[in-house]
């Protein structure tokens, strides 16, 4: 599901055819990319019938419609992200590059090799999900989201539940080995909470995992252009979270967030995102694959609604800045790239 040829198909990629971050992302992630050499390019009542329930049940799971896409009915806050094929098959494919950065591993929290239960906070597709109870046959895996768009046909000791992860859990405290939550894109009004929702609802000894990408774009060669149409609508992600009030540097300040919940051996790396296949690195250069792949085919769904809703923005002025910004990203000769923090950390051990 996950090669990086598929990147490449859709894109015919073969040859031929504004803001810094923290000093630690540069100091963790300085080991520069090396480019390849290429020339040209381009609330409900406590008593309701059993039908109303029904009713009620279905359009969570079917969800609402608006201007064309599919957005989830569930949850406390109007979700800005839709749930429709074009994002489910960007989930997706998002799975495969992330687990590419991470040398094909699954998670870099150091969880015991046995664990017993396992939850995914924001699940989307539940391909994280999957690998994981592929992976750990003995542990029962919960994958979490408000919309209900994930396969049926599943490992037999997964499940997936439609739960609203902002709000207070009902799972039981203490009976997790490991909770992950990547990616959760303008959907966490207050992580600390979160942070500390999880803290209670491990075992001790169990980890938490967090991870998430932070486009603020940067080349180290200078090849970046200074009206990058692709920074600008990075710069607009940002703009949508403060408006709404979350805020999209919050990767950077997950290590921060794991420490002052109580987290122990909380460690941090900052990976590089290349836009395109410009590494010479083999790996790095099918990330790139991927990358350009969500930039062109599926990051248009991140701004589907909040771009007018939230900022007030001019489609159109939208529509030919997309444009723009898909034409740059393909362009071989800008080195630039993004940063994917993965933080985790540990509950600590029970006292003997």
């Amino acid at each position: 599901m996950c090669s990086p040829d598929k990147a490449e198909e859709q894109l015919d990629l073969h040859p031929g055819s504004p803001a810094s971050v923290s000093e630690r992302a540069s100091d963790q992630a300085s080991l520069g990319i090396e480019p390849e050499d290429f020339l040209d390019d381009e609330g409900y009542a406590e008593s309701i019938s059993t039908s109303y329930a029904s009713s009620i049940a279905s359009d969570m799971r079917r969800g609402i419609e608006e201007n064309g896409r599919l957005y989830a009915a569930y949850g406390q806050h109007k979700p800005w992200v839709p749930v429709d094929d074009s994002e489910l098959d960007r989930n997706n494919f998002q799975h495969c590059k992330f687990t590419l950065l991470m040398d094909n591993q699954l998670h870099l929290a150091p969880i015991k090799p046995d664990p017993h239960k396992i939850l995914d906070l924001g699940t989307g597709t539940g391909i994280w999900a999957i690998d994981m109870a592929e992976k750990y046959p003995s542990a029962l895996v919960i994958g979490a989201d408000t919309a209900a768009v994930q396969p049926h046909i599943v490992p037999p000791n997964l499940q997936f539940e439609i739960e609203d992860i902002e709000m207070d859990w009902l799972w039981g405290e203490n009976s997790f080995d490991f909770i992950h939550a990547r990616e959760l894109i303008l959907s966490i009004r207050d992580f600390p909470k979160l942070v500390q929702q999880s803290y209670a609802h491990l075992r001790p000894g169990g980890y938490l995992q967090l991870s998430g990408s932070l486009p603020v774009f940067k080349s180290d060669d200078g090849s970046q252009p200074p009206d990058a149409a692709y920074a600008e609508c990075g710069q607009i992600y940002f703009d949508m979270g403060d408006r709404i009030g979350v805020s999209g540097y919050e990767p950077s300040r997950f290590k921060e967030y794991l420490q002052n919940a109580g987290f122990d051996e909380v460690q941090e790396r900052v990976l590089k995102i290349p836009i395109n296949p410009w590494p010479r690195d083999e790996r790095m250069k099918q990330i790139g694959a991927f990358e350009l792949l969500h930039f062109r085919e599926g990051i248009a769904n991140i701004f589907a609604r909040g771009y007018t809703q939230i900022l007030g923005g001019d489609p159109a002025y939208f529509e030919v800045l997309m444009a723009r910004a898909r034409d740059e990203v393909a362009n071989r000769n800008f080195h630039s790239y993004l940063y994917f923090y993965v933080a985790w950390g540990k509950r600590p051990d029970a006292p003997i």
